[in-house]
């Protein structure tokens, strides 16, 4: 398997390929603002998108869905409980001085439930509700990886003060669906560089409560 970050957007958003080289099949996990430079990518590497993944639906994280999946053909997997937010992309880009989509996003062809496996090629991603950053966020727990949208980054945690968020029910969801993995679990979040799970249980202010010092 090899993960392709793809950091784009007004907000650096990471956008990845997960490529199963033997079956040369692909991913495409949270499609941001510049669905162009995704596409080319999947083009380069010469993957067949088999599945185009959100972990969430802020806008920085879907503005890509269309075009890639007009091009693509691949299915569109979000959680039920984020449809809400989906459907106001629009509300959303002018919330943050954004141009705003010229059409509404297509309506996901898959609903995430907790426990899903999804594959790509021969691997296998099994699907974990993990609100608190959104109602509907997921995480995606692969063979050694975890890609999880912007519930856990690089010596920080993702935000609960967006319509939907909650910080009590974001850190249970870290506890519950994260410290849960084992130390040498790679994580790719939604934005910054990987790290690990054993990283962050050692050093990451808002796991070890530094940060509820300060």
């Amino acid at each position: 398997m090899n993960v392709v970050g793809i950091p784009n957007g007004t907000f650096a958003e990471n956008c990845y390929l997960v490529i199963a080289d033997a079956a040369r099949e692909c991913a495409i996990v949270d499609p941001g603002e510049e669905a162009d430079r995704i596409l080319q990518e999947v083009d380069r590497r010469g993957a067949r998108p088999v599945g185009i993944w959100l972990t969430h639906a802020h806008l920085d994280h879907v503005l890509g869905a269309a075009a890639v999946r007009a091009a693509t053909g691949a299915p569109l997997y979000l959680h039920a409980a984020d449809l809400p937010l989906y459907d106001h992309v629009p509300e959303q880009a002018l919330a943050f001085g954004l141009p705003a989509p010229a059409a509404r996003l297509p309506a996901p062809d898959r609903n995430w439930v907790h426990g899903d496996v999804v594959r790509v090629g021969a691997e296998e991603f099994q699907v974990r509700h993990a609100p608190g950053h959104s109602p509907g966020h997921v995480v995606l727990v692969g063979p050694g990886v975890v890609f999880c949208g912007d519930l856990l980054f690089q010596g920080s945690i993702g935000r609960s003060d967006l319509p939907g968020g909650d910080s009590d029910t974001l850190m249970r969801s870290i506890e519950r669906e994260l410290l849960s993995l084992p130390d040498a679990t790679i994580v790719y979040s939604g934005h910054g560089p990987e790290t690990t799970i054993g990283v962050e249980r050692r050093t990451n202010p808002f796991l070890t409560g530094a940060a509820r010092l300060l």
